[in-house]
């Protein structure tokens, strides 16, 4: 992930790559939290650039998983 400071301004392309990055990850499952963790950013702002860039978000409580059939 880019280099990030704690609390510095993300804009133009490389707010857009970050988009990108947290797109994917979130996509293949990853949660908010742990993507806030791992960026340094916080819960709040990864939930509004993953809601700018168009990312349907899960409902509370993660992934679910299907019930086994017998």
């Amino acid at each position: 992930m880019a280099d990030l400071k704690k609390g510095a301004r993300i804009t133009g392309t490389q707010r857009d790559k970050l988009a990108s990055d947290l797109k994917k990850k979130y996509e293949k499952g990853a949660s908010i939290r742990a993507l806030a963790e791992s960026t340094g950013r916080s819960y709040g702002f990864v939930h509004r650039v993953l809601s700018e860039s168009g990312v349907t978000l899960r409902g509370r409580g993660g992934a679910t998983r299907a019930k086994k059939t017998s």
